[in-house]
């Protein structure tokens, strides 16, 4: 195989695995949780970008029901989004793994 060759084809996918990094913190996730009173979204870099929540679930007498919900959707939409990035860089990698380039 021609080494240029190579060094060519490496340096493409990496300018797509770039791109597509880029894009993906324009595409997003989102994650309903407690029966849809909290709703997050994320992006295809694994950031939370929003958090709604009901206001008939924020009862002062029972804190830790509203964080568990609050942490189970954020949770949720991180891992959503971390799958979105690893789905749209194996496209590129052509399914070889990413798990070196830090996704």
């Amino acid at each position: 195989m021609n080494l240029n060759k190579l060094m060519k084809q490496a340096q493409k996918m990496q300018e797509q695995m770039a791109k597509t990094q880029a894009e993906l913190e324009d595409k997003t996730v989102e994650v309903q949780a407690a029966g849809g009173k909290v709703t997050v979204v994320a992006n295809g870099a694994g950031d939370v970008v929003s958090l709604k929540i009901a206001k008939e679930i924020v009862d002062p007498e029972d804190v830790e029901f509203l964080e568990e919900a609050v942490l189970s959707g954020v949770k949720q939409a991180v891992e959503q989004g971390k799958a979105l990035a690893q789905d749209e860089m194996s496209k590129i990698t052509g399914g070889l793994g990413v798990a070196g380039l830090g996704l």
